[in-house]
C-alpha cells in the first residue's frame, strides 16, 4: 500500500513552456474529459433552469466552485499517479469492505439515474428535429457500447476529447444571446442568497452536477489506466486546472444565454430542450441549433463516461480485472457492467412520458449528498503519509476541501430540515 521510492519523494516540477507542448498533448486527456463530462445532460439542464429562473443571480456559485472543482480533481489525479490504484481500491484498503460497499451502492443509484438522464438527453436533442426517442436512442447506445467495449484506451480518449471540444457551441450561443455583461460580472462576484427550500435544492443540484462523486472515481481510474508517471505529473495537474476553468466557463455562458433571453422575458423552462426551443424567437435559429447540438454532444459524452466510471469503481472496490485495453473474456465483470449501464438506462430512457426533469434533479441531489462523504474518504487517504509519501495535501488544499465538505453537509441538513415539514414536491 505504501508508495514506491520513486513516488515517495516529491520531484521538482517545472513550468510548462512551449518546448514541452508535445509532452502536454500526449498527457492530455483525463483532466479535460472528466471535468467536461460533469457538464452532462443533467448539468446543462440544471444550469439552463438556473439561468431561466434566477437570471444572473447565481453566477457567483460558479466562481465559488471552480477552485474547489480544480482541487478535488487534482487530489484524485495525484492519488492515481502516486499509488497506481483507483479510489475505490484505496477506500477498501484504508477503511473496510462494508464502508466500500455502502459507497458503491450509493454511487450505483446516483449513476443509474444520471445515465438514464444522459440517454433522455439524447432523445430530447433529437426531438428538436422531430425524431422520436425510440428511433435515435438505441443506435446511439449501440455506438457508445461498441466504442467503450471494443476500443482501446487511446481510441476512446481521442473520441472523448473530440466531444469535449464541441462544448464551444454553448459559448457561441451565449454571445448570440447578447447578455448584459455588466450585470453578469456584478453577480459573479457579489453573492445573492434567497433562503428558501427551492433555492437550497437548486444550489445543491448545481454543485452536485458540477463536482460529482463519480468524477472522483473516474479521473483517478483513467490516470491509472493511462499510466501517467510522476515525472510528467506537472502536465496532468495543469490539464486538471484548465479543465475546471473550461467546464465552469461553459456553465457561465449557459446561464447568461438563458438569463439574457428566457429570464428577461419571463419564460420559465424545465429542461435544456425547452431552453433550446425558447431561444429561437429570442436569439435566433442559430442559438436554438447550437443549444440543441450542445445537448446532444454532452449527452453522448456522458453516456459513455458514466458506465466507465461505474465499472471502474465497482471492479476496483472488489478486486475484479478492469481496463479499456482488456478483452471481454479477460475482464468479464468490467465489460458486463459496461453493457448493463449502457443498455438498461437506454431502454428506460425511451419510456413514453418519462419525468426527465425529476430523474435529473433527483440524481444530481443524490450526487450532492454523496459528494461530501466521498471527499472525506479522499481527504483521509491523501493525508496518509504511508500511502502518499511526500505528496500529502498542504494546508491550503486541506482547508479548502474540508470547508467545502462541511458547507455541503450543512446545506444538505438545512435542506432536509426545511423540506420534510413542507412536503416539498419536485
Amino acid at each position: 500500500m505504501a508508495p514506491s521510492p520513486e513516488t515517495r519523494k516529491r520531484p521538482r516540477l517545472g513550468r510548462i513552456g512551449r518546448t514541452r507542448l508535445l509532452i502536454f498533448l500526449s498527457i492530455m486527456g483525463p483532466g479535460l474529459i472528466t471535468a467536461n463530462s460533469d457538464n452532462d445532460a443533467g448539468g446543462i439542464t440544471t444550469w439552463s433552469v438556473v439561468g431561466a429562473h434566477y437570471g444572473y443571480q447565481l453566477l457567483w456559485v460558479l466562481l465559488l466552485i471552480t477552485p474547489i472543482l480544480a482541487v478535488t480533481q487534482e487530489m484524485g489525479a495525484r492519488m492515481g499517479v502516486v499509488t497506481g490504484k483507483g479510489l475505490a481500491a484505496l477506500i477498501r484498503e484504508r477503511f473496510s469492505l462494508k464502508i466500500t460497499a455502502f459507497a458503491m451502492l450509493a454511487m450505483l443509484i446516483a449513476n443509474l439515474g444520471t445515465t438514464i438522464a444522459e440517454f433522455s438527453g439524447v432523445g430530447a436533442a433529437f426531438s428538436l428535429a422531430h425524431i422520436p426517442p425510440w428511433a435515435c436512442v438505441p443506435p446511439v447506445a449501440l455506438g457508445v457500447w461498441l466504442l467503450i467495449t471494443r476500443g482501446s484506451y487511446k481510441r476512446v480518449e481521442r473520441v472523448f476529447l473530440f466531444f469535449s471540444a464541441l462544448y464551444v457551441t454553448y459559448i457561441i450561443a451565449g454571445f448570440l444571446a447578447r447578455p448584459d455583461w455588466h450585470a453578469a460580472a456584478r453577480n459573479t462576484v457579489v453573492p445573492s442568497i434567497t433562503p428558501t427550500s427551492i433555492w437550497l435544492l437548486t444550489v445543491i443540484a448545481a454543485i452536485g452536477t458540477t463536482i460529482t462523486p463519480w468524477g472522483q472515481f473516474f479521473i483517478q481510474a483513467t490516470i491509472v489506466d493511462k499510466k501517467v508517471s510522476i515525472k510528467k505529473y506537472a502536465y496532468t495537474r495543469a490539464e486538471v486546472f484548465l479543465g475546471a476553468v473550461m467546464t465552469d466557463g461553459v456553465d457561465f455562458f449557459i446561464v447568461i444565454a438563458c438569463a439574457a433571453t428566457l429570464y428577461k422575458h419571463g419564460i420559465l423552462v424545465n429542461s435544456a430542450q425547452d431552453a433550446a426551443k425558447a431561444l429561437q424567437p429570442l436569439a435566433g435559429r442559430a442559438a436554438e441549433l447550437l443549444f440543441g447540438f450542445g445537448l446532444l454532444n454532452v449527452s453522448i459524452l456522458a453516456a459513455g463516461i458514466l458506465p466507465l466510471a461505474t465499472a471502474y469503481a465497482i471492479c476496483e472496490a472488489f478486486g475484479f480485472e478492469a481496463g479499456l485495453d482488456q478483452k471481454f473474456s479477460d475482464a468479464p465483470i468490467f465489460n458486463g457492467l459496461l453493457t448493463f449501464f449502457v443498455f438498461v438506462p437506454a431502454a428506460v430512457a425511451v419510456i413514453p412520458h418519462l419525468p426527465l426533469v425529476k430523474v435529473m434533479l433527483l440524481s444530481q441531489d443524490v450526487n450532492g449528498i454523496l459528494l461530501p462523504i466521498i471527499l472525506i474518504y479522499v481527504l483521509k487517504i491523501i493525508n496518509d503519509k504511508s500511502v502518499m509519501g511526500d505528496h500529502v495535501n498542504g494546508p491550503v488544499y486541506n482547508t479548502l476541501a474540508w470547508a467545502f465538505s462541511a458547507g455541503l453537509i450543512a446545506l444538505t441538513v438545512v435542506l432536509v430540515a426545511s423540506t420534510l415539514p413542507l412536503g416539498l414536491k419536485l
